[in-house]
């Protein structure tokens, strides 16, 4: 064999051993969300790491601030993009507000998506909706609705005012009310700030200005609880129905006292899981993140983006007596 052959042989073999060095290295995607301690985060957690396992190759940094405010989430995504990790996948506290440090960890060749609560769309590369806004909107109205034959005052306890998902959700469930829930008379709408103490001061207070109302939906985990042990409480069961978005686990004991007709949720395992999924391949497979694109989500399936690059991951699940008992084994 010439020299020139041999030369050659020996770039190809320590091109191929360096590509293959590259692919062996750790991907880290880190699941930033709004607040640590809570159990839809937690539960999103354990999906990320099954996709993790799956996958092979990936880390998982699980982080996010103390207290559900987008200035503690810019510190942890800065110290993020200082740890120079290779994709941030997070649940915002606030859609404009984490745009420039997002920028910035973009520009640093860090891929980054949004979930659950979405980053406005030069903040984010993809986002991933829960559910169809539209569909949850309507699905918070109608756990109450269904179980008030002849209408009545109903109050939604919200997490924070500038919390994306939620203000998109509550404001599709206000246009559904005036053609599907006529009967129905949304009375008020405050903020918990997914904090459990004001979550339920918010809810003592409601009960207080309202003394007619007959349901308080809360289209948030934190909220929906704190809402249900304050009419527990009260000794209110059967006068006022809490319903909203709950994790199961959490919830059951609220179902099965009468507090609660039923509520829904997606859930947030596969959501974690297919966070990470769209996060490793927007990063590793370099897929392209454009209107009409089809991203895979693993076993979940696969997501089509719309015109902002954000896509319905699944449609909201009915938790009641029926039920409880089997998911609250689950999450």
């Amino acid at each position: 064999m010439n020299i020139i052959k041999k030369l050659g042989l020996a770039a190809a073999m320590s091109a191929a051993l360096f590509a293959s060095a590259a692919h062996a290295e750790t991907v880290k995607i880190a699941l930033v969300v709004k607040s640590l301690g809570n159990g839809f985060f937690d539960a999103a957690n354990k999906g990320a790491q099954e996709a993790a396992k799956e996958l092979g190759d990936v880390e998982i940094i699980y982080t996010g601030p103390t207290k559900a405010t987008a200035e503690g989430q810019i510190e942890v995504i800065n110290s993020l993009i200082a740890q120079k990790v290779n994709a941030i996948a997070v649940s915002a506290n606030d859609a404009d507000a984490l745009v420039p440090t997002l920028k910035k960890a973009m520009q640093r060749g860090i891929t980054v998506v949004s979930w659950d609560s979405g980053v406005a769309p030069e903040g984010r590369q993809v986002h991933l909706n829960p559910s169809d806004t539209n569909l949850i909107g309507e699905t918070i109205i109608k756990l109450a609705a269904d179980h008030l034959p002849e209408g009545g005052d109903v109050a939604i306890l919200s997490a924070a005012s500038t919390a994306t998902n939620q203000n998109a959700w509550i404001d599709a469930a206000k246009k559904a009310l005036p053609e599907k829930f006529p009967k129905i008379n949304l009375v008020a709408t405050v903020y918990g700030d997914d904090d459990s103490a004001k979550s339920t001061d918010e809810a003592k207070g409601l009960l207080k200005s309202y003394p007619n109302l007959k349901a308080i939906i809360a289209p948030t985990t934190v909220g929906v609880v704190a809402a249900a042990q304050v009419v527990t409480d009260q000794n209110l069961i059967g006068k006022v129905n809490v319903t909203g978005l709950a994790l199961p686990s959490e919830f059951k004991k609220f179902i099965d006292n009468g507090t609660s007709q039923g509520v829904a949720l997606w859930n947030p395992i596969d959501l974690g899981y297919s966070a990470v999924y769209l996060a490793y391949d927007l990063a590793v497979k370099k897929d392209e993140a454009k209107p009409g694109a089809k991203l895979s989500i693993g076993r979940v399936g696969e997501v089509t983006l719309d015109d902002t690059n954000s896509a319905p991951m699944a449609a909201p699940f009915t938790f009641d007596k029926k039920n409880i008992e089997e998911f609250s084994k689950i999450y």
